[in-house]
């Protein structure tokens, strides 16, 4: 039995009975952690790998952590698929449907972050996981402020054996607050006291739209892990264009002496393909891009460019050679597994990403370029959605001080004055990317530019909660009444294994939605808290929970967290459901001093 947790006869042919049983229990025993915090039992395994080797023979983890990374994020499929509200968005108003998102990314996000608590108590001792990057905490195109504040796994979170994520905390609470240490104390800090950082860029429930309405394709939850931290020293949630490309037309370009990225004119890009698949139709250059009104000012040009080029420009329903039809109007992580050429009885075929992405799924998708082959060139955006891609482009690399900066600005729009207001937006937005180490002055960025290390490494899990028209990958299946098929994608650099999981649960399902739920999401249902048995372990769930579904209420003093419930909208969290937490969190600390020494209302 080899350690990916599948032996050659997992991918060339059925086991016999002994093995299967000998590769379940060897699952079992290793995902102990996740499997026993969510009631789960482990009924079977089954492991397509597209190489020889298991993925952990080139994994930077232990054997254990990755398959505890994949059984987390099928567990967070699982979770959200069952106990999220799919399809409780059909046919309800803007603000029950915000809601709705909302409750979906609470229990995704809860569940991951509960499954990594879990799994690094069996990390090495000096050993911790970072979240470097979280998805879920800005507005959208066409959302309101409100609709942005998301549950979600942002910067600083922290997952380790409890002395070391400790001593990490504290290292981030200095990075976050005291002027003068920057990353290049923070690393050093670390260094000194010998401890090891693993970075990871975090999106617990991309395409949460599509998953509030119940859409059969889209939903999954993501988690890339790094070797080193991301070079990102504070919480940065924004968007980057983004190019997508099949290596061998970079390849090709090389060879010509031609540079191609996203700065590179989209014509030169076909050119490259058609010496790269002599002969190939334009009609069959296929080129996934965001669509919708809403994204017209930012990408309207970048269309017309695809199309007057002869290129195809993808569009909702087309059918991919998985068999299913895409969408366009969310999801720009998962088209970056189809990029590639194929062949079929209209000849070549090539599938490339252009447009943009946050700021997560673009690091996401570019640390791909380490396990696919892909290049991916990206370039920092605005929040705004006001100006074409070659404007905003110039935007992010003017100096938001200097005497001619509104000048400037205004040329970009035509030589209109810009009001007041929105060049603040813009100034901000810049002065934020360059606060939080973003490069701006590069002509492109790659995921190299997010490590010191050039070597760096990267394990990507993916949990899929419903099918993904790009892998072709099934969402959650129900089996039986309480049994359900699961499947988990892992992939390093040249190596990657489909893992499909029957899970059966141990307890009821309604007894099971509590081990998914979030205790302050069971107290605003109804739960009494005063009558519940009340563990040591409340305190650090509490305050795990406060962090990702209240991270703009929280203010850090030292060990200290103040919670401010007037900084929270109503929109984010209706006034009563404030109140039911508020008390619940008064009681907690009137109660249980020592355990909740930490907590302060504000």
């Amino acid at each position: 039995m080899n350690a990916d947790g599948g032996s050659a006869s997992a991918q060339t042919g059925p086991m016999d009975d002994l093995a299967r049983r000998n590769l379940v229990a060897q699952w079992a025993f290793d995902t102990r952690p996740v499997l026993g915090r969510f009631h789960l039992w482990l009924e079977d395994v089954e492991v397509e790998r597209a190489q020889e080797e298991p993925v952990s023979a080139h994994s930077f983890t232990p054997r254990s952590t990755a398959r505890c990374l994949a059984m987390t994020a099928a567990t967070t499929a699982l979770g959200a698929r069952l106990f999220g509200q799919f399809g409780a968005g059909v046919g309800v108003d803007k603000h029950v449907f915000n809601q709705v998102k909302k409750a979906a990314d609470a229990i995704s996000a809860y569940v991951m972050s509960e499954g990594l608590w879990y799994l690094t108590r069996e990390l090495p001792e000096n050993h911790a996981i970072m979240v470097s990057l979280g998805e879920g905490l800005m507005p959208k195109a066409g959302e309101t402020p409100e609709m942005g504040a998301n549950p979600l796994l942002g910067f600083g979170r922290v997952y380790a054996r409890p002395q070391v994520a400790r001593a990490i905390d504290s290292v981030v609470r200095r990075l976050l607050n005291e002027p003068g240490f920057g990353w290049t104390q923070f690393r050093e800090e670390l260094k000194t006291r010998g401890l090891t950082v693993w970075g990871a860029a975090v999106d617990t429930l991309e395409n949460t739209s599509r998953f509030a309405e119940g859409k059969d394709t889209g939903p999954m939850a993501i988690l890339h892990l790094f070797d080193a931290p991301a070079r990102v020293t504070k919480p940065y949630e924004a968007y980057m264009a983004c190019l997508t490309l099949p290596r061998r037309v970079v390849e090709v370009a090389a060879e010509r002496s031609v540079l191609l990225d996203f700065c590179s004119p989209r014509a030169l890009i076909v050119e490259t393909i058609e010496a790269a698949f002599p002969g190939i139709k334009r009609k069959n250059i296929h080129v996934w891009s965001l669509s919708g009104k809403s994204r017209a000012g930012r990408l309207s040009r970048l269309w017309e460019e695809w199309r007057g080029l002869g290129a195809h420009l993808v569009e909702d329903g087309w059918i991919a050679p998985t068999g299913l039809p895409v969408f366009t109007d969310s999801g720009t992580y998962a088209p970056t597994c189809l990029c590639r050429s194929w062949k079929d009885a209209d000849g070549d075929h090539v599938f490339l990403c252009d447009g943009y992405a946050a700021t997560a799924e673009a690091l996401q998708a570019a640390s791909l370029s380490q396990v696919l082959e892909v290049e991916v060139s990206m370039a920092p955006l605005s929040p705004k959605f006001e100006l074409p891609l070659a404007q905003e482009y110039q935007l992010m690399r003017l100096d938001p001080h200097a005497a001619d900066f509104r000048t400037k600005l205004s040329s970009l729009y035509g030589g209109k004055p810009v009001e007041d207001a929105l060049a603040k937006t813009y100034a901000n937005a810049i002065d934020e990317a360059k606060s939080s180490l973003i490069p701006l002055e590069e002509r492109v960025l790659y995921a190299d530019d997010f490590f010191d290390q050039r070597g760096w490494r990267v394990l990507s899990c993916t949990g899929y909660m419903c099918d993904d028209p790009y892998t072709g990958m099934k969402g959650v299946q129900q089996l039986a009444e309480d049994r359900y098929r699961v499947t988990a994608r892992l992939a390093t650099h040249n190596a990657s294994s489909d893992i499909h999981f029957t899970f059966r649960l141990l307890e009821t399902l309604e007894e099971t939605r509590l081990c998914f739920s979030p205790l302050l999401t069971r107290f605003v249902s109804g739960v009494d808290f005063t009558q519940r048995p009340v563990k040591v372990s409340d305190s650090g769930r509490i305050r795990n929970e406060l962090q990702t579904m209240l991270s703009q209420a929280l203010e850090h003093d030292g060990e200290r967290v103040i919670v401010h419930f007037d900084r929270v909208e109503e929109d984010v969290m209706p006034k009563v459901h404030q109140a039911r937490i508020r008390e619940a969190l008064k009681w907690y600390r009137a109660n249980h001093p020592v355990w909740f020494n930490w907590l302060e209302v504000g």
